[in-house]
């Protein structure tokens, strides 16, 4: 059985025993729980994508403690450096042009020659990180294509035995993975949304940043592009104005006048089979409650999850692509 601890300087300091010999340890972020592994080491990256089933096409996120670590293996130019002052640490991922002779697992870039970069701000990621000494891949702590963990316990409903160790430390406070950010051409551009926006970014920079969240002829230049993602086990019917007999809800906001198909109030649906992202209409709050949320209604006796309307503006523009890949799966 899979060791959770809490995530005291004594289980961190047994973490990184576990990481520096090739193990896999599940780590709280501010965005979601990763599956961390020694970035370095080969056999180790192996096993991540063993553990999640992952396509071994589908780059992975590199985490760091501090800038100075990202030079040792990517390029960083002065439109970088902007957005890694700004914006770091915090939830936001950098796709960098990937240095030669560098000591990072070719494995991490799945063939690419660029690699994707963040500074986590949770505490307990930057002490792990800190105490290894070397950069941790870390994507979700989940299968691949299933809905990505904001709890330990999520952790363990997904990977079971397969991890090493968990180091619990509460539910992520954003509850979506990171932005992430091709910083590798000549214009930059997001390929996954997240909690921090293009608006914020253009901002910064003083030039449009775009949206890119195309998936052309199978091609992954991020993690979290493959069409199915974030996946539940039942169908999700997405923008619905009303629910069918047999359908869960997941509500953004007010559900007074919603109704179930042939009869019924949809506020009269039971605890099981009802949750509500936001009863006040907050962005961030519906961010954060999305994955534990669409899990609790995730079950089969369910004919499907309906979900409302989310507004495609600032942070819900992420909040609609997790779900347009749910639906898709």
């Amino acid at each position: 059985m899979t060791c959770i601890v809490s995530a005291n300087s004594k289980h961190i300091e047994n973490a990184t025993l576990i990481l520096k010999r090739s193990g896999l340890v599940a780590m709280p972020t501010e965005t979601v729980y990763g599956l961390a592994a020694n970035a370095t080491d080969g056999k180790a990256v192996a096993k991540i994508f063993e553990v999640k089933g992952r396509p071994q096409f589908n780059p992975l996120i590199v985490h760091v403690n501090h800038i100075e670590q990202i030079k040792e293996f990517a390029e960083l130019r002065d439109i970088d450096s902007i957005l890694a002052q700004r914006f770091w640490p915090g939830p936001l991922t950098m796709i960098l042009k990937r240095k030669d002779n560098n000591n990072l697992s070719d494995l991490v870039s799945a063939g690419l020659s660029t690699v994707a970069v963040r500074i986590p701000s949770h505490k307990t990621a930057r002490e792990l990180i800190k105490k290894c000494g070397f950069p941790l891949a870390a994507p979700s702590a989940n299968k691949s294509g299933s809905l990505s963990p904001t709890s330990p316990v999520h952790v363990v409903q997904s990977l079971g035995d397969k991890v090493d160790m968990i180091l619990a430390d509460g539910a992520c406070s954003i509850g979506l993975e990171s932005t992430v950010i091709d910083c590798s051409g000549d214009k930059v551009c997001i390929l996954r949304p997240g909690a921090i926006t293009a608006s914020e970014i253009s901002e910064i920079l003083g030039q449009e940043v775009i949206y890119d969240m195309g998936n052309k002829q199978g091609e992954v230049r991020s993690p979290g592009q493959l069409l199915k993602h974030y996946a539940p086990s039942i169908p999700v019917r997405l923008n619905a104005i009303d629910i069918e007999k047999g359908e869960a809800l997941l509500a953004f906001g007010s559900i007074k006048f919603m109704g179930i198909r042939n009869g019924g109030r949809a506020q009269d649906l039971p605890d099981d089979m009802f949750r509500n992202l936001s009863k006040s209409g907050d962005l961030y709050e519906a961010a954060a409650n999305l994955f534990a949320m669409l899990r609790d209604l995730d079950k089969s006796e369910h004919k499907a999850i309906a979900v409302m309307n989310i507004p495609d503006i600032g942070v819900g523009v992420a909040i609609n692509d997790r779900l347009r890949r749910a639906a898709n799966g």
